[in-house]
Order: C-alpha cells, then sequence, then structure tokens
C-alpha cells in the first residue's frame, strides 16, 4: 500500500465540560452509589438521566471495572467495502504516471470516481502540484 501522507496517531478527546453528569468520574460517582445499594433508577433519577444509560454503566463497571467507564471509540470495528490495499497502490501508481484526475482513473479502473478521489486525497496525490514535490 503505497503511504505519502504522515499520519499520527493522536489520542482522540472528547469535550465535555467539568460539571457534566457522566464523565468517567460522575459514571464511578454512579457506580459507587448503586454498589451502596441505592435502586438503579433512583441513582439515574438523581444525576438526570436515564434509567437505561445508568444500567449500561453499572454493567460495563462490572464487567471491565474503572477502565469501563471511559468512552469507546465509535470508529468502526471493520469496513467491508473498504478497496484493498493492492487497489490503492493501482490508483497512486496510475494518478503518478498517467497524471490524470480521478474520473478517466474511474473509468480505467471501473471504480465510481468519488473512491479514486477519496483514495488520492488519502495519500495526499490529489493535486498534480503535489506530484511534483521533491522528496527529502
Amino acid at each position: 500500500m503505497c503511504r505519502c501522507r504522515i499520519q499520527h496517531n493522536l489520542p482522540e478527546v472528547l469535550v465535555s465540560h467539568r460539571n457534566a453528569p457522566l464523565t468517567p468520574r460522575g459514571r464511578l460517582l454512579l457506580c459507587r452509589r448503586i454498589e451502596a445499594g441505592t435502586p438503579i433508577a433512583h441513582v439515574a433519577a438523581a444525576m438526570g438521566i436515564s434509567r437505561r444509560c445508568a444500567s449500561k454503566w453499572w454493567y460495563r463497571y462490572l464487567e471491565l471495572g474503572t477502565d469501563g467507564l471511559h468512552d469507546r471509540s465509535s470508529r468502526p470495528r471493520r469496513s467491508p467495502t473498504r478497496i484493498s490495499a493492492q487497489v490503492e497502490t493501482k490508483i497512486c501508481r496510475r494518478r503518478r504516471s498517467e497524471r490524470v484526475g480521478p474520473d478517466r482513473l474511474a473509468i480505467h479502473l471501473d471504480l465510481p470516481a468519488s473512491t479514486v478521489y477519496r483514495v488520492l486525497l488519502r495519500h495526499d496525490l490529489n493535486r498534480l502540484c503535489h506530484l511534483d514535490r521533491q522528496s527529502a
């Protein structure tokens, strides 16, 4: 697979305010109250959330401990329709050699132009001037 763009693995930061009822600290407080014997519905009402939401965090806490109280990634676990690495490489090679746009590449490769464009964008080949850069 050709990789032209530097990819940074930065942690995803979710925005929440300090007094939000369901920050990881708030979720821990919820679980501690349920552990103390208060019914889930009462704790949920006191914290201003639904019983279903409180139950979700309680069962995650039982299963995973305090690690289960953090937000999970919303990224899909798999993408069954994603094109293969071989096809991505073929798109990048043809873009460099033929210097044509996604519409023409799509016709030759029998792919949607939007798919070809997204691959070119992912590899920083969406503009012809990017092909002329000198490598350091």
